[in-house]
Parts: structure tokens; sequence; C-alpha cells
């Protein structure tokens, strides 16, 4: 019952899929772990719709649109944010409030048609678009899972309220709900590259944004899937996917 509640009110937070009632947000705070399945289920729904249209180049697009539609956008506003706060000149403090601040400048679209370009490059050069976005739609979640582990807040918000609920022991649950994709035909070459290029952006994220901006906040955590989906499917591009 408290797992089935905490799935209820993590697909409301993550999606805008209808779920009934308003689910308790403590419930997903306490399982922020569970992340990953949000992420089969949006991969899932995307992978299938983009079976069908043969035509790659187009169901790839349609994977890309049907993943951002069904998160609501939030993941994308976060890195149009990211790219704000990152492209502002200054003190931390300028590159805090570009972050934060709700108007979206040069570096947001910029960010934003590049991650978007590159997503779109990698999934329209593998094989099997469906599978590409399941997998990158999961670890793009357990970034986020790393990112809410292991981030150190930097302002009272969101992130810094469900931080407080994160154990570490959130990580090696999480990473076991991850093995699933094994399932899929992938080869262990392009599994690995895919997993490194999940670790390499939270990292990568993790050091970055605390010396810009001190921590993480929702945004960041946000942008971290974008992010993550987009070296995701690069990665399996490159090995041949």
């Amino acid at each position: 019952m408290i797992i089935t509640e905490a799935l209820r009110a993590m697909l409301q937070f993550t999606t805008i899929l209808p779920m009934g009632r308003s689910a308790d947000y403590d419930a997903f705070a306490r399982h922020a772990y569970l992340l990953p399945l949000s992420g089969y289920l949006v991969g899932g729904i995307a992978g299938l719709v983009s079976m069908l249209f043969g035509e790659p180049l187009i169901a790839g697009a349609v994977a890309l649109s049907v993943a951002l539609v069904l998160t609501g956008f939030n993941h994308f506003d976060g890195l149009c944010d990211l790219g704000d706060g990152m492209m502002a000149h200054g003190s931390r403090e300028k590159r805090v409030t570009a972050l934060t601040d709700r108007t979206l400048g040069a570096g947001a679209v910029g960010t934003a048609v590049v991650v978007m370009l590159l997503a779109y490059a990698g999934i329209t050069t593998v094989t099997w678009v469906a599978g590409a976005i399941i997998i990158a739609e999961v670890l793009g979640k357990f970034v986020q899972v790393l990112l809410i582990a292991t981030g150190r807040p930097f302002r009272d918000g969101m992130f810094s309220y469900i931080h407080t609920f994160a154990r570490w022991w959130f990580i090696p649950l999480s990473c076991l709900l991850i093995f699933p994709l094994l399932l899929l035909p992938v080869s262990p070459v392009s599994a690995g590259a895919a997993v490194a290029a999940a670790l390499l952006t939270a990292g990568i994220l993790l050091v970055v944004t605390r010396r810009l901006f001190g921590g993480v906040n929702g945004d960041i955590v946000g942008a971290s899937h974008e992010l993550t989906r987009c070296m995701v499917l690069l990665a399996l591009a490159v090995t041949g996917f």
C-alpha cells in the first residue's frame, strides 16, 4: 500500500498521466529511488508510439516529442534554466539569479537547441529507436536519483525538501531497478557505454554546479534528465545499438 501510494505520487510528479486523486508528495520523497520506474513507463509509451512510423527520422522525432510531452516539459524547463545560469557572467549570486529567474534568455535557448539536436542525432542513428528511448529515459531517472541522494542543496526549495528524505541506500536500490534493461537486445558494449555516459553526466553536473552555483536545485535535477538522455542516445549510436 505504501509503495503503491509512492508510485502514484511519483507519476503525478514526473508525468502528466492521469493518476486519480492527488497523492501525498512525501510518499514520493521517501521512495525517490523508484524514479527509474517512471522512466520505463515514459520510455515505453514513447517507444510504442514511435513504432507506428517506419521512417527512422520521423520515429526518432516522435519518440523524443512524446517523452517531452509526457513529462510536461518540466525537465526541459530545468534544462533551459540551467543554460541561463551557466551562461550568466559575474558572481555566483548572479548565476544563481539567472538559474532561478523565470524569464528565459539566450543561454536557455542555445542550450536547449544544442541538447535536442544532439539527442535527435543520436536517436535517429540507432537501429532500434524504441529500445533506445527506453534505455535513455530509465538512465535519466537513475541520474536524478544520484543527484537527489548526493547533491548539496544551495537554497531552500523543492529539492532541499526532497533531499532531506534521501538516504545513501537509494542509489543501490535504484540501481537494481535499471537491471531489467539487460533484458533488451543490447550488447554489453552498448550497455556499458550507456551507463558510463549516464554516470559521466551525473559526475560532471555535480562538479560544475557546485562550482558555479554552490550545489544543486530542482532545475538542475530536471536538467540532468535531459542531458543524460542526450548523452545516452549518443553513446548508443556510437556503439552501434
